[in-house]
């Protein structure tokens, strides 16, 4: 399995981990008001889905009619995880059928702010797994907050547990 593969296969594993535990949440918790960048748990992981879809349409080469960073609003959570869900298996899927050549091809692109970009297919992927994590740790620190313990959604957690 390669680097990327594995890195794709986790953020798919750690999401699903950090979404079940939101879900459990008491009524109200993961869209409760907070001192945090995004306003609350929900809009933050509507955050990392928003930069994923966005370097999706960079690796295929097509606008991604994004604006901002994030969407004025969130989609309820269930809706956000189905939509989260479908574009980590393209993630996956993705990884898994790049050759070495294919993930060094750098690729120009526009920064929803209007600069310019260039990163390789394979810098990308890194980047949504990287900023996915990222921001999985605000959401842990949210939810410290209510209080409620956060998954253990790291890369050794996975590779011990689940990359077999």
């Amino acid at each position: 399995m390669s680097q990327l593969s594995m890195l794709t296969r986790y953020k798919f594993w750690a999401d699903e981990l950090i979404y079940a535990a939101v879900r459990e949440l008491p009524e109200g918790e993961a869209t409760r008001k907070r001192a945090t960048r995004f306003g609350n748990m929900v809009h933050t992981l509507n955050h990392i889905h928003v930069i994923d879809r966005i370097f999706q349409a960079h690796l295929e080469g097509r606008p991604h009619g994004f604006t901002a960073r994030n969407t004025p609003t969130h989609p309820p959570l269930d809706e956000l995880w189905e939509s989260v869900r479908t574009l980590d298996q393209w993630y996956v899927d993705y990884a898994a059928a790049l050759s070495i050549a294919q993930s060094g091809e750098r690729i120009e692109f526009r920064f929803v702010d209007g600069g310019a970009g260039v990163m390789s297919r394979g810098e990308m992927i890194v980047h949504v797994v990287n900023h996915a994590t990222y921001h999985r740790g605000f959401v842990a620190d949210l939810m410290y907050q209510v209080p409620a313990m956060p998954p253990a959604t790291d890369l050794p957690v996975f590779l011990r547990d689940v990359a077999q």
